[in-house]
């Protein structure tokens, strides 16, 4: 069981990228979803399924169980000291993408080897889906950096109209 939790600034960053829906819904792929990204499927406790409804406090205390699976992996990868805030962006970076993309990823390898500053720049590398840079996960990739980085403030609400030029220089 882990030890390490996300913090607020990592919990606060992930409910502005994941819609909080109360009412269960499919996702893009026909998953019946609720909460802020609940499956059911981490758990297989049957929790969502069409109808389904829940209040912000049952909300919560999804979101939180789920985290635990990330937290976990996190700690488990992860060789080197890290402070808070970059726990908890990569938290937000397995709840998004999945602790098997951490493991594989070049950012945990940096990390792993103290190259602290490069890994942070890794972040940006995984803003696609469909093999299209998207707003929403450039945004989010940015956040978690912002987070790993202790700046403060670290969610990005608003890209500039020349995003994707400024990205590339990031």
């Amino acid at each position: 069981m882990a030890t390490r939790t996300i913090n607020e600034s990592g919990i606060e960053l992930i409910k502005h990228f994941e819609s909080l829906r109360l009412k269960a819904y499919q996702d893009s792929v026909g998953i019946w979803t609720i909460g802020w990204g609940h499956t059911g499927l981490t758990h297989r406790d049957g929790t969502v399924y069409e109808g389904r409804e829940i209040t912000e406090d049952e909300a919560v205390a999804l979101l939180k169980r789920d985290l635990k699976t990330f937290e976990e992996d996190v700690e488990n990868c992860v060789d080197v000291e890290i402070n808070d805030n970059q726990f908890s962006a990569l938290v937000s970076f397995a709840f998004n993408l999945g602790g098997t993309n951490l493991r594989k990823s070049t950012l945990l390898k940096k990390l792993n080897d103290e190259q602290h500053f490069n890994a942070s720049k890794e972040f940006k590398k995984w803003s696609k889906a469909g093999g299209k840079r998207l707003e929403g996960l450039v945004r989010r990739r940015i956040s978690e950096r912002n987070l790993f980085c202790s700046f403060p403030n670290p969610v990005v609400k608003k890209l500039p109209d020349n995003w994707e030029e400024a990205y590339k220089n990031l």
